[in-house]
């Protein structure tokens, strides 16, 4: 029996719960390495990024900072100008320490980028990204993120903490719809 999800369609799994844990226990190593003796700002933007990053600092041996960011996108027309305005809230505390920012899913890049940006202005010593999905395709700026789980391509995918735009977070994996399925690839 499919689980609920309240998405339209027949599901299909893109990535396994199984295969989400190998990959996140992988990361999370790695950026235990990286971050030795350290502390880290977690930062997680939200909404899709809230699974990826609490499995990953559960497994993290140095002291660890959780905040949680939601940007807001909008376009305002200015004469003959359109222009993307990004904002994000709440504040984020890092006093000069190094972060970590968390997605769900890397895709344009711009709002990271910006977020990037930001972070680094308000004094950040680094700033890092990892996303458990890295939809390159769709890149619109040159960013590549330091940690990630897995490359995909342009369609549709919900579950573990993603969804459209509130169904289907609750899966422990990665899915699509049948009918999207013949057009999406994990690798």
């Amino acid at each position: 029996m499919q689980p609920e999800t309240g998405i339209p369609g027949t599901l299909q799994t893109v990535l396994t719960t199984d295969q989400i844990q190998r990959r996140v226990t992988d990361i999370a190593r790695q950026i235990n390495t990286d971050y030795h003796g350290k502390t880290l700002y977690a930062v997680c933007v939200l909404e899709d990024g809230f699974m990826f990053m609490s499995d990953i600092v559960r497994q993290l041996d140095m002291p660890v900072i959780c905040q949680f960011l939601k940007p807001y996108i909008h376009e305002v027309q200015q004469g003959d100008v359109l222009t993307t305005e990004i904002k994000f809230a709440p504040e984020v505390e890092i006093d000069g320490g190094d972060v970590l920012l968390f997605q769900g899913v890397l895709q344009s890049g711009i709002t990271t980028e910006f977020l990037m940006r930001n972070l680094s202005a308000r004094g950040a010593t680094s700033v890092k990204i990892a996303t458990l999905l890295d939809r390159q395709t769709g890149r619109r700026v040159m960013l590549q993120p330091d940690y990630f789980g897995f490359l995909v391509d342009d369609n549709f995918v919900f579950g573990y903490g993603m969804g459209a735009p509130k169904m289907g977070r609750n899966l422990p994996f990665v899915a699509t719809t049948k009918e999207a399925a013949s057009r999406t690839s994990v690798k």
